[in-house]
């Protein structure tokens, strides 16, 4: 990770770019401390160009922020990339720092000298949210049977529903015993009960779904879905993992780690 600094009247802007991860922590720390020397007491966080963060990074910042308070000043993220915008979101991290859409709003924000606005990131970056999971059956004659009506095309693939179809849902939570995911039914037109008959109890798929914090390509595994709820914008599904590598294993079980350690960094950080 790369950072380049941005002096202000009475802040700093940090711009990041590349993977932070825990070998960066010390510059980050450095590069905060270095700012606060200079006498400027507020600090903004450039993260658009932060493709990858881990837990120990995120870690990192709350600690910068507390930094920055104690200094009397206040700390700010202005345009986090799409991933670090859902990791931000995920471990709750945007309820005690603020984060701003524009490197304009981000010193309005930390100085207060007026409202700083924030709105939907629009980078125009077209990428799949860090939340999603892919789930194909592994038996294919549900396809043929639930979906052979559609005239909508494959969410994924972009052609005809088929053989090769495969659905996008977004995770809910994660256990190294099982994972909840809910499905709005993407393109299919099915309603909520045809979803929850499609994804039915004891039925048995093959699933692709991420880790943000711990590494960058697909887990995947085998579950059986356990327990559906029809919503009114879809369904969840609860589903326990049937057959699962050693190595996913213990990666699910670090991320879980993870986040315990993230909410309860967090929660000192609102209770201080």
């Amino acid at each position: 990770m790369h950072i380049s600094v941005e002096p202000g009247d009475q802040y700093t802007i940090l711009h990041l770019r590349g993977e932070f991860d825990t070998y960066y922590c010390p510059l980050l720390e450095k590069e905060v401390q270095a700012a606060l020397d200079t006498g400027s007491p507020n600090l903004i966080l450039n993260l658009r160009l932060v493709k990858y963060i881990n837990s120990t990074a995120l870690g990192s910042i709350l600690k910068a922020g507390k930094v920055v308070s104690k200094s009397g000043g206040k700390l700010g993220i202005s345009r986090p990339s799409p991933f670090c915008r859902e990791i931000l979101s995920k471990v709750g991290l945007d309820r005690v720092l603020s984060v701003y859409d524009t490197d304009q709003t981000a010193i309005h924000g930390v100085l207060g000298t007026e409202e700083a606005m924030n709105s939907e990131t629009s980078d125009g970056e077209l990428k799949l949210d860090p939340s999603a999971l892919i789930f194909k059956p592994n038996d294919v004659s549900r396809v043929d049977h639930f979906l052979e009506r559609a005239k909508s095309d494959n969410p994924v693939h972009g052609h005809a529903f088929g053989k090769s179809w495969a659905g996008v849902g977004r995770m809910a939570s994660l256990t190294p015993e099982s994972l909840c995911f809910t499905w709005q039914g993407g393109s299919t037109g099915l309603s909520a009960f045809e979803m929850g008959q499609l994804l039915a109890v004891g039925t048995d798929w093959s699933v692709k779904f991420r880790l943000p914090l711990l590494q960058r390509g697909y887990c995947e595994a085998k579950v059986e879905i356990t327990e559906m709820e029809e919503r009114s914008d879809g369904i969840k599904a609860q589903c326990n993992f049937k057959e699962i590598d050693d190595t996913t294993s213990e990666a699910i079980a670090q991320y879980a780690t993870d986040l315990s350690f993230l909410r309860d960094e967090l929660k000192k950080a609102m209770d201080a």
